[in-house]
């Protein structure tokens, strides 16, 4: 065993290509996840490869290829941008491989690149907790190492939503699109879970999906995916001088009919326009780089939908991606674990 430290990034993954029988490859890996879907095995293998993964597919590979761009899925080509730029910036003493918790590069190829180092760090890039994302990243770790005979010493990342440098990072993202427009609204999207997820993780049945108990960031809701991103918000509305009235919360990407946690971003949107939101700045901080949530969900189809209920300006913050502050920040992370 070397004495050099892993520092293993993972994020979800994408499919290899836009082709249809890649994204139908990926989205039934992806959704076969236990903590993905929770329902019971049968019923998740029927509703995956006799429902979604054929009419899915298709669909989404139209999406996947207005997505795609030269170098290929901007959530794999900034991945690797990064990993480079986090090795330069932490030296030889480390060594940062990427994985994919789906597809490729695997998350069993990358553990397997750190399995003579002394320690690793493993960093989901999620923001926020949830079971369907970081969880399933833990877990699937904690899988793989446990087939070694000599496991290291491993820190789990569980969340660094109050990290300063990554507020900072997203803050330095909005300022330039808020000197060039005066933006009477900012909306703060992120990815959604199911309601059953949020209730089945609560502490001493704390969370019960209100105002009120998202309103204070601690001890008892610190893992809770709602109030992390709640708190996520006021963070980033403190540090770019937005007031409690210029902004809202949402959640997007919902999936299938069960409720899934709200508001919902869709149905948000239709409604300002007639409340006089003309012009809105929009930031997805669930997510660290540009993908098919962030680009043509945000960015294009919630867009279309302001515009089409009266709105005037539409704008989103891009994602993190090789950010020289955002490098900076896992740095930071790294040296404290």
């Amino acid at each position: 065993m070397n004495s050099q430290v892993g520092v293993l990034l993972v994020n979800v993954g994408t499919p290899d290509s836009p082709g249809t029988s890649d994204v139908r490859k990926y989205l039934r890996e992806f959704l076969m996840d236990e903590r993905v879907i929770d329902i019971p095995f049968w019923k998740r293998w029927l509703l995956i490869n006799l429902i979604i993964a054929p009419f899915r597919a298709p669909k989404s590979a139209k999406i996947y290829q207005q997505l795609w761009e030269e170098r290929g899925s901007p959530l794999l080509f900034y991945g690797r941008d990064l990993q480079q730029l986090l090795q330069a910036a932490l030296g030889e003493r480390f060594k940062v491989v990427l994985g994919m918790r789906y597809q490729s590069p695997s998350l069993q190829s990358a553990v397997q690149e750190l399995k003579s180092v002394s320690k690793i760090i493993v960093i989901p890039l999620f923001p926020q907790y949830a079971s369907a994302s970081t969880g399933s990243v833990h877990q699937k770790v904690m899988e793989l190492v446990t087939q070694w005979q000599t496991i290291p010493d491993i820190d789990f990342v569980s969340n660094f939503l109050n990290e300063p440098l990554f507020i900072q990072a997203f803050a330095e993202l909005a300022r330039p699109y808020m000197e060039q427009v005066a933006f009477d609204h900012f909306l703060f999207s992120y990815h959604g879970i199911p309601e059953r997820q949020i209730k089945s993780s609560s502490i001493d049945n704390y969370c019960q999906l209100s105002s009120s108990c998202c309103s204070v960031y601690h001890s008892k809701n610190r893992l809770c995916y709602r109030a992390q991103c709640y708190q996520t918000s006021r963070l980033l509305t403190k540090a770019l001088n937005i007031s409690e009235e210029q902004y809202s919360v949402s959640f997007q990407s919902r999936l299938g009919k069960t409720p899934w946690i709200k508001p919902y971003t869709d149905q948000v949107i239709k409604d300002m326009p007639t409340s006089g939101i003309r012009k809105v700045l929009a930031f997805s901080p669930s997510f660290i780089a540009d993908c098919l949530e962030t680009t043509i969900e945000v960015g294009e189809e919630f867009r279309d939908i302001f515009l089409d209920a009266g709105g005037e300006h539409w704008q989103l913050v891009e994602s993190l991606n090789d950010s020289e502050t955002w490098v900076q920040c896992l740095k930071t992370i790294v040296l404290r674990h």
